[in-house]
């Protein structure tokens, strides 16, 4: 097995068009991440599915449709998932032990929201002491309201990718990571 880890966080069917959080361009990143996974397989990466769940919450309820990993990024037999309340995967979680078990140094990430949940896994991933890579095309976010501006998710998007290459790992697109 490679020291590397594949982490796809909360694709969930509630980010997709029928879901309570519909994201911008969902569709195109959740197929590149389904890229990302098969060659994450292919070269012996430790693939770790993370689903977020809210109990008594509006969102992600637990046992809902909408709390479910999509299909297209379905856990493969035997690959474990993670559960998580919070946006960063690795708080209150067996996230890290099962990374330092299987003696992982490098994380891949992949997922949703851009701003939110993939945000504090890659920083905090950093901050951890792991080499972190972010395939900006296999993430996905939406538009953000704040002081009265609406900020396109495009734009949000572009600044967290921004933020991570500039401090918090390198950021790639998928067909560049597959290359490699």
């Amino acid at each position: 097995m490679s020291k590397r880890a594949i982490i796809a966080v909360d694709l969930q069917n509630e980010y997709w068009p029928n879901g309570n959080l519909p994201l911008e361009g969902i569709d195109a990143a959740a197929a590149n991440a389904a890229r990302v996974i098969v060659h994450g397989r292919e070269a012996g990466d430790l693939v770790v599915n993370v689903r977020h769940e809210m109990p008594g919450g509006p969102v992600f309820v637990p046992g809902s449709e909408g709390a479910e990993i999509n299909k297209v990024v379905a856990p493969g037999e035997g690959e474990p998932v993670i559960t998580k309340n919070f946006p960063n995967s690795f708080r209150d979680t067996g996230l890290k032990g099962l990374l330092d078990e299987k003696g992982v140094e490098e994380v891949v990430v992949i997922g949703a929201m851009s701003h939110m949940c993939v945000d504090a896994t890659v920083r905090a991933a950093n901050d951890f002491g792991y080499k972190t890579v972010t395939i900006h095309d296999a993430c996905a976010t939406r538009d953000l309201e704040f002081n009265g501006a609406t900020v396109p998710a495009a734009h949000v998007h572009a600044a967290l990718m921004a933020a991570f290459a500039f401090a918090y790992g390198e950021v790639v697109a998928t067909d560049d990571f597959i290359k490699r």
